[in-house]
């Protein structure tokens, strides 16, 4: 059996491998970042000698006379009309309790959703006793937050026909980039095959868990992409790829579970995508559809199992990087 060996080779600044022309202004808790008391106190800052100094490690922004520090590694804060992928925790009583990665449990009630088929009309005590038949303990749904209550937990609503539960075959964590929420890593030998042991069934999609900070607020979300599958980009660091659909059943309310097999050129575009992913992530690069369909057309030369690779991973990020510095002009 073939094995490859790599030494560890020192890395280079980071300041070095983008320019002076991107560096951007980093401050850890404690630091000052003005003097001049014309500018107003955003998050992640406080007000101490008269001076702006930093709570957090992260980014300053600077919006008019308004600072703030954008944290470089946080839990998801919802915003009303974001669009997040969460995780069926728990069902309780008329609500679904939903992991959104932040502080606390988002809430999905019952009434903020639509019933199967979009059906309009008021939930009744059958509808209660068959939310499992709806949504269960697992299940990975769409959603858009529809309020934030003062603790900073989120509630969702699933009303519009776009939103609906999603089957994952895969759970990525990029907490340990080389290992599944399942225990292992898929190699080239066994490209997304798994042991049934690990599957309830086999699901559409793959998930991947990032930072917060690094998806792109954006107009919309859901981007099909011209390769072939299809992303969904959560404000809350949680990204779903899965392939692009023939025809949209948007009738269906978002309850239909397609569980056809997927083509393995399907899987591979997925793969590669997901791969493309991790790559950003690990050079801290801001995620959204140009950005990642840049980095898939520079990881094509490679081979699937290759990206992950440090040299290579930083090639494709140079060229993605290059490439959207030529869009702006």
């Amino acid at each position: 059996m073939a094995m490859e060996m790599r030494l560890p080779v020192a890395r280079k600044p980071l300041s070095e491998r983008l320019g002076r022309d991107t560096k951007k202004h980093l401050v850890v808790p404690g630091d000052t970042i003005t003097t001049d008391t014309g500018f107003m106190r955003g998050h992640g800052t406080y007000m101490g000698e008269e001076k702006l100094i930093a709570s957090v490690a992260g980014s300053v922004e600077r919006v008019n006379k308004l600072i703030c520090v954008k944290a470089l590694k946080t839990r998801y804060i919802g915003e009303v009309g974001d669009i997040v992928v969460g995780r069926i925790t728990e069902v309780q009583q008329k609500r679904w309790k939903v992991e959104t990665n932040s502080r606390l449990d988002s809430v999905l009630l019952l009434s903020s959703m639509n019933l199967p088929g979009g059906e309009l009309r008021r939930r009744s005590a059958e509808d209660e006793l068959a939310m499992r038949d709806f949504l269960q303990e697992g299940d990975l749904i769409s959603a858009e937050v529809q309020a934030v209550f003062s603790d900073g937990a989120v509630s969702l609503h699933t009303r519009s026909l776009k939103y609906g539960k999603t089957r994952p075959w895969q759970d990525v964590d990029l907490s340990c980039p080389a290992r599944t929420r399942h225990g292992f890593a898929p190699s080239s030998t066994h490209l997304l095959t798994y042991p049934e042991a690990h599957i309830s069934q086999l699901g559409q999609g793959v998930l991947v868990q990032v930072s917060p900070s690094l998806v792109k607020r954006q107009k919309t979300h859901f981007h099909d992409l011209p390769c072939g599958a299809s992303v969904i980009l959560g404000n809350n660091g949680f990204i779903w790829i899965y392939p692009t659909p023939e025809h949209k059943e948007e009738e269906a309310g978002g309850f239909i579970a397609n569980l056809e097999p997927v083509s393995l050129a399907d899987r591979e575009v997925i793969s590669r995508l997901r791969n493309c992913i991790i790559s950003l992530v690990t050079q801290r690069m801001m995620l959204y559809d140009t950005s990642i369909l840049y980095c898939y057309e520079a990881s094509l030369p490679h081979q699937i199992k290759d990206i992950l690779k440090p040299e290579i991973m930083e090639e494709i990020v140079m060229e993605t990087r290059q490439r959207l510095l030529e869009q702006e002009g």
